[in-house]
């Protein structure tokens, strides 16, 4: 029995890298998993099976979290699957750094939609369907919010509503027994950052300056977001975790 059984989670953005691992380890602890994926069905369903190779339960549900009809049906396929969700985490999100004299309407959109938007529209579905004994939302920020890096201002600042956002939110979702909460990841590998060159100079810098002396990995971040999901941290809302090896830029 893991400390997740029966518990109904939908992580978004759950095909790659951090969400990926964070639905494996919480099919692991038994969870009943939504992998909510944008475009990589075929990434999402090897997350899928990797769920049910280890025992656990899962689906894999399309859906853009920037548009309110898909978060409408995700948590409809949702419930119609599993019943009242138990657990949400924000993953979704993406991240592009440009220098000031570089951004665009475009570029401040297309992240601000994702990684603020996405998550408000999907913690009010979730909402709705929680049960009455309350639940957990778990929003991903990131480190950047504490020491942002130059040419990151804008997916810097969607950081910074993040963390904001989760500390009203637990306030306001308090009554109905919701606890709301963000876990902030270092420096992690994932496919992103290879996609971004961050893999070599750049990891060696922030490794570096990280006193557990590595690279995070995506299986370090979801074994906290299981803790945040456990009744484990049932006295724990508005906090911010740091997930990143102690590491100060």
């Amino acid at each position: 029995m893991g400390v997740l059984t029966d518990k109904i989670v939908v992580v978004t953005g759950a095909s790659k890298g951090i969400g990926a691992a964070i639905a494996r380890r919480f099919g692991r602890e038994g969870a009943k998993v939504v992998v909510n994926y944008a475009s990589s069905r075929a990434d999402a369903d090897l997350v899928v099976s990797d769920i049910k190779r280890s025992g656990g339960e899962a689906i894999a549900v399309q859906a853009d979290v920037t548009r309110r009809q898909d978060v409408e049906r995700l948590f409809a396929e949702t419930k119609t699957a599993y019943g009242v969700v138990d657990v949400l985490v924000n993953n979704a999100g993406v991240y592009e750094f440009r220098p000031l004299e570089q951004i665009d309407e475009q570029h401040y959109r297309r992240i601000f939609d994702i990684n603020v938007l996405g998550l408000l529209l999907s913690t009010q579905e979730a909402a709705k369907v929680m049960n009455g004994d309350g639940g957990s939302i778990i929003n991903i920020s990131s480190i950047v919010t504490k020491t942002p890096p130059a040419t990151s201002t804008v997916y810097s600042g969607t950081k910074g509503a993040v963390d904001v956002i989760t500390r009203v939110l637990a306030q306001e979702l308090a009554p109905r027994k919701i606890r709301v909460n963000t876990l902030s990841p270092g420096f992690t590998q994932t496919e992103g950052v290879e996609v971004m060159g961050m893999d070599g100079a750049q990891k060696d810098f922030f490794v570096s300056r990280t006193p557990l002396a590595r690279a995070g990995v995506p299986d370090d971040i979801a074994k906290a977001a299981v803790f945040l999901a456990s009744d484990q941290s049932g006295w724990i809302t508005g906090e911010e975790i740091l997930v990143g090896g102690g590491i100060r830029l």
